[in-house]
């Protein structure tokens, strides 16, 4: 049974009651973020209750000891983990100095929170008995500036209802955090100073190890009935917290109202020196701005936003909720204004894998950010591995690799292998591929080509490199075989001959070696340049070949499709529908060994290659390898959803593509997994986006040409989405009866609509 308390709503997330049990799983759902830092939505106020308190910011991080019995050669030395900031969103409250805590009231009545995901702000609202009787009516709002991104501000409001009484409110800035995740239970964050002056305050803290400094900062504004008051607070200050005070008395019916301003600046965008002074900076930007004109500022940058993002859905509004959720997170996480960022599995809305780079960025993340932003946003995530090509030789050389071959890391933060699974991180190699994928994926969709000469030639070149030499030749099978490896279904391990890693690794070196060709004919400054930085020569560019043309793909010519891999049919193949529900998820309910001697397959494995590579194998070939798969596939990745819509819709089976995408679009607000609140699934929701645009749309890029073949789910009357496509804006909506495209700008536009070449000109609506 999924959880079905989120309440439908076309541009909100809504939840009506209070239930303490639920209060984990909120905390990752109403999250909020500005693509420099987000938060958990923790209450502000104390709750004593389980809680899962987090607030994290893009690009510092800690390299916590990998903690192992055992080590083996190249094993990482540390976990790189997302570091629990220093909290600045708390206010305690106390009504005739009893303290406001949900966990304690005698009562909670008319619960609602609320993220307003088309104006971008977090609101709460409740009334409450405390236990000495009182009852008061609370009401919380805050955001997180996308205009300003080093700065947030929260409105807290209570009004007494049954009796006088003196509220009081005492906002803090605390340094003394610590992550649930820490695996020897020590602490990331040291103290350097504590402030407070007048009504501001400050905490300048430094991560042990990495050095990151960090200023967290807060000023109040304390009103009665709308009319400031001025008080000064007192002031308790201790080695790594200080708090204000501000209190009134509050007549029944009045309402007592603090408004704090808060943030982070960091020694990234700082001098050290100086992370006082330029928080005071954006201090005195905010009071000068107002709560009221700071909130309609971030209406008008989510408007912006949506003006492109948007995809409607008409009919569904459990759909349309599931898709702008995908879409807002996706933006609240990474909104490409800092090349030196990355896109974590969980962005900002928990710890776990660590908040770091995975392979999901390219392979899923990409296509969503070169199409909803100008393509420059993708560009900067391309460059971010390019930045990390020498790091990912000395993860190669680590693990006996030479001549400049790469292995890009399973998990990262600057480059360097973190990730503290031996199957993954050893194994888990196809992530290279998806490097590769990447960089064809955007000139393809883009025309940028220039990109490949000026950075990714370099980076195709070392991953060539890692294939060729991953790569060893079988005597018996007379092929090139690629051995101890763990495909994308991380359900088996230690398995020879992966099909889908197997032609990847073809596939990188052939494009490599197609890309060199073009780079000799059409640059040629750059081709010498990069061969003279590589050694490349001939005879090495001969042996590429070779592993690329005598390349072994395990093939069963009984049920006419490639084997995942060499022993998949030794498996016993149970189809996942003849499971006993109470079984599911396998992840949760079984053994490790279970799993892996099982035929079960977590997501998309030789479908992913499929998915990728979908030009160079026919629609009977897919369909005869989606009805083998699909139905032993339990879909326990956040990943997997998705790639099996887009398939599904490709080959016309709407009522399954649908059903996919509903549980990719759902997949935490309905917690599919049971375990939302560690954290959003927030890479796959870009897989989200592509269920809708690649799926339904049908849009692909052939021949360097946009094409689209839309399909419309029988539940909706109708969708429309936008794509930027070289620099050309193109809505496309789709009904049961008609697709209509229309584009802005002054060029006109030649696309493929099912097949035929149609003139789409600027400002004139065309439909099919």
């Amino acid at each position: 049974m999924n959880q079905d308390y989120i309440k439908p709503d076309e541009w909100s997330i809504i939840e009506e009651g209070f239930d303490p049990g639920r209060v984990k799983s909120s905390e990752s759902l109403f999250s909020i973020g500005n693509g420099a830092m987000g938060q958990r939505a923790n209450f502000e106020e104390q709750y004593s209750g389980p809680s899962f308190q987090g607030s994290y910011i893009g690009g510092v991080y800690y390299p916590d000891k990998t903690k192992v019995g055992w080590w083996k050669n190249g094993y990482p030395e540390y976990f790189a983990k997302v570091l629990n900031a220093p909290n600045w969103i708390g206010i305690n409250v106390f009504v005739n100095d009893e303290a406001l805590d949900l966990a304690t009231c005698r009562e909670v009545k008319n619960f609602r929170r609320e993220l307003n995901m088309k104006e971008g702000w977090l609101a709460r609202s409740f009334e409450a008995v405390l236990s000495n009787e009182i009852e008061v009516e609370v009401k919380a709002l805050r955001f997180l500036s996308i205009e300003d991104d080093e700065l947030g501000a929260i409105r807290f409001e209570v009004s007494p209802i049954n009796s006088d009484a003196r509220i009081r409110f005492d906002p803090y800035l605390d340094g003394s955090i610590t992550n649930t995740d820490a695996n020897w239970e020590e602490r990331f964050w040291e103290t350097l100073e504590v402030k407070a002056e007048a009504d501001r305050a400050y905490v300048v803290s430094r991560t042990l190890k990495t050095g990151f400094h960090v200023g967290t900062y807060m000023q109040s504004e304390f009103q009665l009935n709308g009319r400031v008051i001025s008080q000064i607070p007192e002031v308790k200050t201790r080695e790594d917290q200080v708090y204000f005070s501000y209190s009134v008395d509050t007549r029944k019916g009045e309402t007592a109202c603090i408004i704090k301003y808060a943030g982070y600046v960091t020694d990234m965008n700082h001098k050290r020196s100086e992370l006082i002074e330029a928080a005071s900076t954006v201090l005195d930007k905010a009071v000068n701005k107002g709560f009221g004109k700071l909130k309609k500022e971030q209406k008008e940058a989510w408007t912006k936003i949506w003006e492109m993002a948007d995809i409607t859905i008409s009919g569904d509004v459990k759909a349309q909720q599931g898709i702008r959720f995908n879409i807002f997170q996706l933006n609240q996480t990474y909104l490409g204004k800092d090349a030196r960022l990355n896109i974590g599995p969980k962005g900002f809305t928990g710890e776990k894998y660590g908040g770091s780079t995975y392979w999901d960025t390219e392979a899923y993340c990409i296509p969503f950010y070169m199409a909803t932003k100008d393509h420059q946003v993708a560009r900067n995530l391309l460059k971010y591995r390019y930045n990390q090509l020498e790091k990912a030789k000395e993860n190669a050389t680590k693990l006996g690799f030479s001549n400049g071959a790469a292995l890009y890391p399973m998990v990262t933060m600057n480059g360097e292998e973190s990730h503290n699974e031996w199957e993954i991180t050893f194994e888990e190699i196809h992530r290279n591929g998806a490097m590769v994928f990447a960089i064809h994926n955007y000139v393809r969709f883009t025309g940028d080509f220039d990109y490949i000469p000026e950075k990714g030639l370099e980076v195709m070149i070392a991953i060539a490199r890692f294939w060729h030499q991953r790569a060893n030749f079988s005597k018996e099978k007379n092929k090139y075989v690629i051995l101890g490896v763990t495909g994308p279904n991380e359900y088996e391990n230690n398995v020879n001959n992966n099909w889908y890693t197997n032609y990847i690794g073809k596939w990188c070196i052939k494009y490599c070696l197609e890309m060199i060709d073009k780079v000799k004919d059409g640059y040629e400054d750059d081709y010498h340049r990069i061969m003279g930085l590589t050694h490349l020569n001939e005879g090495e560019l001969a042996k590429w070949k070779e592993v690329a043309e005598e390349m072994y793909f395990p093939y069963s010519e009984e049920h006419g499709v490639f084997l995942q891999q060499d022993g998949f049919l030794d498996k016993e193949l149970i189809p996942v529908v003849n499971l006993d529900k109470t079984q599911m998820p396998i992840n949760q309910k079984w053994s490790w060994d279970r799993i892996l001697r099982s035929c079960y397959i977590k997501q998309a494995d030789v479908l992913q290659g499929f998915y990728f590579f979908e030009d160079q194998f026919s629609e009977e070939d897919l369909e005869k390898h989606f009805d083998f798969y699909e139905p032993l596939t339990v879909h326990e990745s956040s990943l997997s959803p998705c790639v099996h819509s887009i398939l599904a819709a490709f080959l016309g089976r709407t009522k399954q593509a649908y059903e996919f995408y509903l549980r990719t679009s759902r997949l935490d607000l309905d917690d599919y997994n049971k375990e939302v609140e560690q954290g959003c699934h927030i890479t796959s929701m870009a897989g989200t986006w592509m269920s809708i645009v690649e799926g339904f749309g049908g849009m692909r890029v052939i021949d360097d040409t946009l094409s689209f073949k839309p399909r419309i789910p029988e539940e909706w009357k109708a969708y429309s989405f936008k794509v930027n496509f070289r620099g050309r804006i193109l809505k496309v909506e789709v009904t049961g009866h008609k697709t209509s495209f229309s584009m802005e700008g002054e060029a006109s536009l030649e696309i493929l609509v099912n097949g035929k070449l149609v003139e789409i000109q600027p400002n004139v609506p065309f439909s099919v």
